[in-house]
């Protein structure tokens, strides 16, 4: 616990309310990329803890105070909906709203110090603080409860069916593919330490950072919870095959949290997140140290 990093969450939560919350996690994932390329060629990691991790542009504070600042605006009728997570609302020229995204970002920083520092849990903690605060975010902003209302002559899929169902198969097969058998190049070439271990956070920055085509209005799906997870399961477990594994079970999860709690609804809860901190529970349990911290 850092008395500067923590006023200095409430900065990264204004940063991620008037840049928008996806811009703002966009510019996590380039100084992720940076990050672990420094860190993987011998450099010190602080761009990775104190950066793109930090209280500056961590997604548990940006990202998150840009999450709850949306759903705050569009209660207050300032955005068409609070779901809105691509645009800057620095545009609906409203100070409270700033201010709640710097609330949401002191809070993020609180609930990741609970949930590592204290609870000790053995997953990924940006993950499961993003979660937690766009929960926060929805009762208190919202208006459609946990799981969204489903008006009369609606339906509502938890799973996706068809040429779809595929195309998320062959996505999350197609990333897991890459990042499984990169990561075993990389081992079979003598790799350092530090290289493999940044791995999954480059892979992470490169999917993150895909989310700029997503943002100009192409049909770019979110797949940093896909690239994360499946980098993470292959390098744990020395097995690329197991990258596959992940990257599939990942992109079908992740596609299920979306319908489940993402539709219907009038904030924004983040379903590569929650597939994120689930996940990687899943992972440090097969292959790593179980829920705990030791």
């Amino acid at each position: 616990m850092s008395i500067f990093a923590f006023i200095g969450a409430f900065g990264g939560g204004v940063m991620g309310a008037y840049l928008g919350a996806l811009p703002a996690f966009i510019l996590t994932g380039v100084l992720a990329i940076v990050g672990a390329a420094v860190a993987m060629a011998g450099g010190a990691d602080v761009t990775i803890g104190y950066v793109a991790f930090g209280s500056y542009l961590g997604p548990h504070i940006a990202f998150a105070g840009g999450v709850a600042a949306a759903a705050y605006a569009g209660k207050k009728k300032l955005l068409k909906s609070g779901t809105d997570i691509l645009s800057p609302l620095y545009g609906v020229c409203d100070p409270m709203t700033l201010v709640v995204g710097g609330v949401f970002g002191v809070l993020g920083f609180v609930i990741h110090y609970l949930a590592g520092s204290v609870l000790r849990l053995n997953t990924d903690l940006p993950g499961i603080t993003v979660i937690v605060s766009a929960l926060i975010a929805r009762f208190a902003f919202g208006s459609t409860g946990l799981t969204g209302t489903v008006q009369q002559g609606e339906k509502r899929t938890y799973i996706a069916g068809g040429k779809e169902l595929y195309c998320l198969i062959l996505l999350g097969a197609g990333i897991g593919t890459a990042t499984g058998f990169v990561y075993q190049t990389m081992a079979a070439g003598g790799a350092s330490e530090a290289a493999i271990g940044n791995f999954p956070v480059l892979c992470f920055g490169i999917a993150a950072f895909s989310l700029m085509f997503t943002q100009t209005g192409f049909a770019v799906p979110s797949s940093h919870h896909i690239a994360l997870v499946s980098a993470l399961a292959a390098v744990l477990s020395g097995n690329p095959l197991m990258g596959v594994l992940f990257g599939i079970l990942t992109a079908l999860f992740g596609d299920f949290v979306g319908r489940t709690f993402n539709s219907h609804c009038d904030t924004h809860v983040d379903p590569p997140a929650c597939t994120i901190f689930i996940f990687t529970f899943l992972v440090n349990i097969l292959f790593g140290n179980g829920f705990f911290l030791t």
